[in-house]
């Protein structure tokens, strides 16, 4: 099988865990209705998925980690679709959480070895665009699933939703089952190539940046609807979560070809980051003219989808073996962010805070992550020159700089030693910032 159908088998996967994870925020006021709980504390269902995939899932990859790829991603399917149709059949809140927590299980172990699996798959120039079908799935299980999701739930009810989540898990397992081809490379890496990777200080700042990404996008986004209730006096929120999730669809898409192209993805990554923060910063003053809404929920559908490819792409160009591991720490990262912003706006709104202000608080986030990056990487970049200076000392300059320098090098002594990086004794302070600046 070609690679371009079998990343697209993969995205057919990512489309289910998309639905999944995001139709849930719009189901939240009839789940609570039916099991006799606040919209509040049925919101901690979605930090139950997002909690359970950033945590409990590395520690199942660890114990998979011998497996090939495509028996990783058909028992992560196994595993989604038990989940979802454990939730359509519960009875009480405590098996609620427990069902969104192996769902987030689940997802946790599909998403990075799909991402994993959709690079390998294809050449090396093709790898941003492979990026953007698989998480271009999880943003079109947005647009498509969750308002079909809610549109059923009107008609037949939440549980009834959860089984259509359930069929396209199912749909998605026989897919990826029988036409995934085998894939080479670790698709689970061990516990501890993943702290061995957040130990490498370039990698620590992306997945710390994709954290506060995450908790100022998923977070806010599980309480969406009585946010946009209290903005705009909506009726109904689907024609919003539409337009939310084609922003997300065409932002991933497009961000892809961008990574491509331009070969900068932590500049592009940082203008997103910023793109979000005031995006979400206007939405609550846009109630007062009809429709304008519209505005900052497409941008922020666009840039909160578009923000994992540079992301990923970063990791998995600069890791080389390692890649899989540091995507599945920034996966991790993902979703910890989504469980500590759900859990957090939860608090907020069961204390007292009137929805419509919520955005404003995850738009601090958004900005308070741009800054992170910046002053992370004028740091590394001042360590560089110092540890080049003193490195080539002792040394003669017998090389030049890598061909992708020009993006986001690691550390100059890390490169020295796994790569005998030559030529680092001509590396002034101004030379490492301008190869280091995004």
């Amino acid at each position: 099988m070609g690679g371009t159908r079998a990343v697209a088998l993969l995205a057919l996967g990512s489309f289910a865990m998309g639905t999944d994870a995001y139709a849930m925020a719009g189901l939240l006021p009839d789940i609570g209705a039916d099991l006799h709980v606040s919209v509040s504390l049925a919101g901690q269902s979605v930090t139950a998925f997002t909690l359970c995939y950033a945590l409990a899932a590395p520690l199942f990859s660890a114990v998979l980690a011998r497996w090939g790829t495509r028996t990783v991603l058909v028992t992560a399917l196994v595993v989604f679709v038990v989940a979802n149709a454990g939730t359509a059949l519960t009875g009480s809140y405590a098996g609620l959480l427990g069902t969104r927590a192996l769902a987030g299980a689940g997802a946790g172990l599909f998403t990075p070895a799909a991402a994993t699996a959709a690079v390998a798959l294809v050449p090396p120039e093709r790898r941003g665009r492979a990026l953007g079908l698989v998480l271009g799935g999880m943003s079109a299980g947005t647009v498509l699933g969750v308002p079909l999701g809610l549109l059923v739930a009107a008609d037949s009810g939440w549980r009834t939703a959860l089984w259509l989540i359930t069929g396209l898990g199912v749909v998605a397992l026989a897919g990826v089952g029988t036409g995934l081809p085998p894939v080479r490379g670790a698709a689970a890496p061990s516990l501890r190539a993943r702290f061995g990777a957040l130990a490498r200080p370039r990698v620590a700042v992306v997945v710390a940046v994709t954290f506060t990404q995450t908790v100022a996008s998923l977070g806010l986004y599980t309480y969406l609807e009585p946010v946009l209730h209290r903005v705009a006096d909506i009726g109904s929120a689907v024609p919003y979560l539409w337009v939310w999730g084609i922003g997300g669809v065409c932002g991933s898409l497009l961000a892809g070809t961008l990574v491509d192209r331009s070969g900068r993805p932590a500049l592009l990554a940082v203008a997103l980051l910023g793109t979000l923060g005031a995006a979400l910063t206007l939405l609550p003053w846009t109630g007062t003219v009809p429709g304008l809404v519209l505005l900052p929920l497409v941008v922020w559908g666009a840039v909160g989808w578009a923000f994992v490819v540079p992301q990923q792409h970063r990791l998995l160009a600069r890791e080389g073996e390692g890649g899989a591991a540091a995507v599945g720490l920034n996966s991790s990262a993902t979703y910890l962010g989504g469980a500590v912003g759900s859990a957090l706006g939860g608090l907020a709104l069961a204390h007292g805070l009137d929805a419509r202000w919520l955005p404003l608080p995850a738009a601090g986030v958004a900005l308070a992550g741009v800054l992170f990056h910046l002053t992370a990487v004028r740091a590394l970049a001042g360590r560089e020159a110092g540890a080049g200076a003193l490195a080539g000392a002792g040394q003669d300059d017998t090389g030049t700089d890598r061909p992708d320098a020009g993006t986001e090098p690691r550390a100059a002594e890390a490169d020295h030693r796994d790569k005998g990086r030559a030529g680092a004794a001509d590396a002034t302070a101004a030379e490492a910032l301008e190869r280091n600046t995004p």
